[in-house]
């Protein structure tokens, strides 16, 4: 898909194409020589990032969870998430502008806190990509053997032979991302546009027959199911546990941007891709979920906090449209595993090609016939992999595992948005000329994603049995695991890396730019606070 062309001159004659040069000089400029091939235009930006977010994956996977908590008046958590988000994302695309580099989070942090923020905010981002591609595998249980019981290999379906079959499923789904991003960027971005036109058509179409049966009015977004009564905090506290429903769908947008080495002209597009893919998911998602509430034969249907959307479409739709739907849906995931991989790829690559992995040299390794670097895409489907076994005997640690992982994902977009006020407010911050600008609004713009930022953390991070120990036993390592794991994860890490890591980094010689009045490139120099 493409726009309208550019205007034409005086003479009529086509204005020249982007020239790529000028990003390479970009890059160059951040002490990197360019090595990625640069193949990808608008829609494929676009679709990089709304495929993370995946309208149908996450809404489909979560919205039992709104409505067991919170009753249909979570739905307005919708909303609250994406006022909030966008206020980041308005950040990040003045970043894009400026920095439109591989591994965006890591690289934005450490030009805005400097090194040790940067790698600590590329570590939490790192961490939470390899655990998400794990839970967003585990979606194909949710799914698949709705549409056929063939799909469940292992067992009836209930109790361990679901986490086995779980597992099977996921690890089917990672093996097949792990290919396709090794065989590099173009099939990438040909099968993840592919199925982002799919899904978007797909969930248009829902939209439209969700609407076609509507059965009752607006008002029915105010039922609270008397959630919260006897509660300290009431309907709020239910709604605040019901919001991480919406919370953990709309975020992700900034792998439009992780792929700023690859695309042509990523300073304009890029910025561009992450507001279209935050608001397109935003509008669609919600009316999914708004005339979902509002088409459903029973509201009070028992299978709405158990089966979610898929018990909506099939007993709405009926079971054929039902059956489309959710291969539809199955599509969703797949594109959506594709973007989670392919950004903890590029982070991956960001991170060793400063020296800032073990192995470095061979992580930043690009492979000469599919310019891609093939390693990193091998160990991340491994460790999602291997994460996805705890699944089979301890499906509660892996569920506070993978809720922690979206609490990661905040604070490394914290370690992104706070650096940045802070910059603001010393008057250091200036936009690239002639890109993406916030003006005057920047800096209450900035505040407010902070704010927002800091807030959600703490609310993804409360120790809620609902969301940490949902069936018994209690234990309360499981209850404060937000806190532990974060704790274990974060310390541990930057106990590495200043012992271990901190000396060692820099850009590596073979990845670094060579420098106009010399014909070598810089050598890896520690970098200073």
């Amino acid at each position: 898909m493409t726009g309208p062309g550019p205007s034409r001159p005086d003479n009529g004659r086509e204005a020249a194409p982007h020239d790529d040069s000028h990003d390479d000089a970009s890059l160059a400029e951040l002490g990197y020589k360019p090595e990625l091939k640069r193949t990808l235009g608008n829609f494929h930006t676009f679709a990089a990032g709304i495929s993370y977010i995946s309208i149908l994956t996450g809404t489909f996977q979560l919205f039992y969870f709104g409505i067991a908590n919170g009753g249909p008046a979570y739905w307005w958590s919708w909303p609250m998430v994406f006022a909030g988000q966008l206020m980041v994302a308005l950040c990040f695309c003045e970043l894009a502008a400026r920095y439109p580099v591989a591994g965006s989070i890591y690289n934005w942090a450490k030009q805005l806190g400097g090194p040790h923020v940067g790698w600590l905010g590329g570590w939490m981002m790192l961490t939470a990509s390899m655990v998400s591609l794990s839970a967003v595998a585990l979606a194909y249980q949710v799914t698949l053997p709705q549409i056929s019981s063939w799909f469940q290999f292992i067992g009836d379906g209930t109790g361990k032979s679901a986490a086995a079959n779980a597992v099977l499923l996921g690890t089917i789904l990672v093996t097949f991302t792990t290919l396709v991003n090794a065989f590099g960027v173009k099939l990438m971005a040909r099968i993840n546009s592919a199925g982002v036109a799919i899904e978007l058509i797909a969930a248009i179409i829902l939209v439209l027959l969700l609407a076609a049966h509507i059965t009752r009015g607006p008002s029915a977004v105010l039922d609270t199911f008397g959630l919260g009564e006897g509660q300290s905090l009431g309907y709020f506290g239910a709604f605040l546990t019901a919001s991480l429903a919406s919370a953990y769908v709309m975020y992700g947008f900034d792998t439009a941007s992780s792929l700023g080495e690859e695309s042509k002209d990523p300073a304009r597009n890029a910025p561009r891709a992450i507001l279209r893919a935050l608001i397109a998911s935003f509008l669609i998602g919600g009316l999914i979920l708004l005339f979902a509430l509002l088409s459903v034969p029973d509201l009070h249907a028992k299978e709405l906090s158990v089966d979610g959307l898929q018990y909506v479409v099939l007993a709405t739709l009926g079971s054929t449209v039902g059956l489309v739907v959710l291969w539809c849906v199955v599509i969703a995931i797949t594109v959506c595993e594709l973007a989670v991989h392919t950004a903890g790829i590029r982070l991956a690559f960001a991170m060793a090609r400063d020296n800032n992995l073990p192995a470095a040299s061979l992580l930043a390794k690009v492979s000469p016939r599919f310019q891609t670097p093939v390693l990193p895409a091998v160990v991340i489907g491994l460790v999602a992999v291997g994460i996805l076994i705890l699944n089979v005997n301890q499906p509660q640690i892996f569920s506070v595992i993978t809720s922690i992982a979206i609490i990661m994902i905040y604070l490394a977009y914290l370690a992104v948005t706070l650096p940045m006020l802070v910059q603001r407010l010393r008057g250091n911050w200036t936009p690239r000329e002639g890109k993406f600008s916030l003006g005057r609004f920047g800096l209450p713009v900035n505040f407010v994603a902070v704010c927002w930022g800091i807030g959600m953390s703490v609310n993804l991070a409360w120790p809620r049995a609902a969301v940490y120990n949902a069936t018994g036993p209690q234990h309360w390592y499981l209850r404060w695991g937000a806190f532990l794991f974060i704790g274990v994860v974060g310390l541990g890490g930057f106990a590495y890396y200043w012992f271990v890591q901190r000396k060692k980094t820099g850009v590596l010689a073979m990845h670094a730019a060579v420098r106009p009045d010399d014909d070598t490139p810089d050598s890896p120099t520690p970098r200073t606070p």
